[in-house]
This record gives C-alpha cells, structure tokens and sequence, in this order.
C-alpha cells in the first residue's frame, strides 16, 4: 500500500506539491518524521535537492503520533517552525502565517479552516407539545484544524519525550496550563484527502489550484 504522503496528485505526489510550496515561500529545510514504509518514502524524496530543499529525515523507531515525533528534533528546530499533516494540499500563504504567530507570541499557532456542512435532515422547532417551526435541512457551520501549525521552541517544554502523543493532547495541555494559543484563519484552498472522496477531488482540482501554482499568484 501506498502511504498517503506519495498517493500522486496529477503528475506529482503529495508530498512533493507540499515541499514545493514550502521551498516558493523561502523555507530551505524540510524535517519529514516517517514511521511506516520510512524506506519507501525517503527512496522517492531523495535529498530534497531536486525541489530545491535539503530534507531531513526523522525515523520513529515506535509510533509517537502526531506530536511525539517532534521530540526527535529537539536540538535541529531552534527557531520558529510549521508543522504539516502529510495527507493535506493547500494553498496557505505561509508568510501570513508567520507574521500571525509573530504578533501574538504564542507559544503554538493552529490553523484553522471555515467549513460548512448540509444537515441531511429538517430541524424542528417546538413548545410543550405544539411545532413552532421548521428549518429544512440547515448547513452545520464548523471551524475545523487545518493540519497546519507554527510552534517556537519553547514547545519542547510540553511535550513528553518517548511515548505517544497527539495534536490535540497537547492542544488540551496548554489550555490547562493556561498557556494561549493563537488561531490563524485559513482562507486559501484547502483539502485533507485521507477519505477516498476527497483523493479523488483532488486529482479534479489539480490543474486549477495546485499546477505550477506560485504565491500570491
């Protein structure tokens, strides 16, 4: 089976249309934490130096979710840096993002898409026993995560070396602490395409959105 960060989008696989729009906004290194089929993944990426990136590799000997790995990296991310889900495409403007999380200050800075929804049934209104009204199948209105954050070093200080440990774990920790996190509305395409329907819109949209596409264009 393919991992989804190689599943190919047009003539391109996801990975390499995400390293290509990280390298347009100016970033030079790219840290890829692998665990499943890791031999697979760096075989085809290579170096980086044909996107004109240097890529490091980050092996988990043991699955650390979608925060641990980053522990791995503690003594190479001594600056400001942005971490992506590897099964989304998207068109964020990555210095909009920076100057967002440069303003606040925050520790951590999630991205974070407007999403709406078709209910699949009417909702009804009612008092005691009578019908007040009726909306017929209304939108449902969410803000979702993107898949995109910037973190600062100090997020080291959070998450624990060598076990398990989620995005959102250690989202809910650093609201307990009382530690603010900053939101950056995401208003650029966007696509997580971890369900079959979303992989097969993806290759729809790649000539329009994503095809020799460049920032600000």
């Amino acid at each position: 089976m393919i991992p989804k960060p190689l599943l190919p989008i047009g003539e391109k696989a996801v990975l390499e249309i995400q390293i290509e729009r990280l390298h347009a906004f100016g970033i030079t290194d790219v840290f890829l934490a692998t665990n499943y089929r890791s031999e697979y993944i760096e075989s085809f990426i290579g170096d980086g130096s044909r996107y004109g990136v240097k890529l490091h590799v980050s092996r988990e000997t043991e699955p650390l979710g979608t925060a641990g790995p980053l522990t791995l990296l503690r003594d190479q991310l001594t600056e400001p840096f942005i971490v992506m889900n590897g099964d989304i495409l998207s068109l964020t403007n990555f210095n909009e993002l920076d100057e967002c999380a440069q303003s606040t200050g925050a520790v951590l800075t999630v991205a974070i898409k407007r999403e709406v929804m078709p209910f699949a049934f009417g909702n009804i209104f009612f008092k005691d026993d009578l019908v007040t009204g009726i909306e017929e199948k209304p939108d449902v209105v969410m803000h979702i995560l993107a898949g995109i954050y910037l973190m600062t070093p100090r997020i080291f200080e959070f998450i624990p070396t060598g076990r398990y440990y989620g995005m959102d774990t250690l989202i809910k920790d650093l609201l307990h602490r009382g530690e603010p996190i900053a939101k950056y509305d995401l208003h650029e395409y966007w696509l997580d395409i971890g369900r079959t329907g979303d992989y097969e819109k993806a290759q729809q949209v790649y000539d329009s959105h994503f095809k020799n596409k460049i920032p600000n264009e």
